[in-house]
């Protein structure tokens, strides 16, 4: 089951006694208890029937006396128990999660972590309620996320703005999120959300990033390499080189399996984990540069970031550090 479908559930009135999130992405984690903490119960009913706990802060008694309370003027009480991860003796709520309360509604978010899956307590939790666990996105699904998220908020975005914020902001959900509605708070209604929406509110220069850096190398583009490094040498927190390096490392890393694949431009999306759209654009650098320059490409970086943090390197400046390493990258 996804969060989506949680959250759709509880639209429609269906609900059971537990709700148990889990693993490693924050932000599934915090759509769904959120929800039911602010949308589960209208805001007369909210005063008597919704108890949010800490799990740093409280013990699994107290939680198991709070879901154990009957509703008082409502159908149903909540039951919201965030940090779960930090309290002591969770496994102890067990004895409540085999005979829930029907009318409690209890959600418990447990970040950074899954209970053993072979345990007692997570087939109880499967066999009376929904278990949530969710995974960090792959690089090469993010831009789809980003797509569905703006369409959910009944807006619209364009491919290169959205490739713009997954390549400035990477799999941060929670940051992802909060940057797109801060954008819209800033648009009209009916204005779908382009590059310049995003360089001018988001503050990610449309022609000067990590994204176009990667095309103009893989182009060896000589001229637009520069220029691009050239502006992260004025503007360091545009371009630091500790978020370059590890973004091009990946490019190439990319690039250098499209040479061990057969098969045409879905295969190889399959194959290095991006998405259709930009194989095309791996595969052009990979016929620029052959794999013995990717080879050389990879350990040109590994070089360079060994550099960048003061190994075998005299103190040359960041932004000259850069223009080096492009330059033999291309030569």
């Amino acid at each position: 089951m996804e969060y989506q479908d949680i959250i759709k559930d509880w639209k429609q009135k269906k609900f059971r006694p537990l709700y148990w999130l889990e693993g490693e992405e924050d932000f599934f984690i915090d759509q769904v208890s959120n929800y039911a903490e602010h949308h589960l119960l209208d805001e007369a009913e909210r005063g008597f029937n919704l108890t949010v706990l800490y799990g740093k802060d409280t013990d699994w008694s107290t939680v198991i006396n709070a879901c154990r309370r009957y509703p008082m003027f409502a159908e149903r009480q909540v039951v919201v128990l965030k940090e779960a991860q930090s309290m002591k003796d969770i496994l102890k709520l067990e004895a409540y999660i085999d005979n829930p309360l029907a009318s409690t509604v209890f959600v418990v978010a447990h970040k950074q972590g899954k209970i053993d899956g072979r345990s007692k307590m997570a087939k109880l939790i499967k066999e009376k309620g929904v278990l949530l666990s969710t995974k960090k996105m792959y690089d090469n699904q993010l831009p789809a996320w980003v797509d569905a998220f703006v369409s959910s908020l009944g807006r619209a975005i364009s491919q290169k703005a959205g490739i713009l914020l997954v390549d400035h902001i990477g799999n941060d959900l929670s940051r992802m999120a909060n940057e797109i509605e801060k954008l819209l708070v800033n648009l009209p209604p009916d204005k779908k959300i382009d590059e310049n929406d995003i360089e001018k509110y988001v503050g990610i220069s449309k022609e000067y990033n990590v994204f176009e850096l990667q095309n103009a190398l893989g182009q060896k583009d000589i001229s637009k390499v520069m220029r691009i490094i050239g502006y992260f040498a004025a503007n360091p927190k545009a371009g630091p080189i500790q978020m370059v390096l590890p973004a091009l490392y990946n490019f190439f890393s990319k690039m250098s399996m499209v040479f061990g694949v057969k098969g045409g431009e879905k295969e190889i999306a399959a194959a290095i984990g991006v998405h259709p759209f930009f194989v095309k654009d791996y595969v052009s650098a990979a016929r620029q540069y052959g794999l013995e320059g990717t080879e050389k490409a990879i350990l040109l970086l590994h070089t360079y970031n060994l550099r960048s943090i003061g190994i075998n390197d005299s103190g040359v400046e960041d932004g000259e550090l850069m223009k080096e390493l492009v330059y033999k990258l291309m030569y």
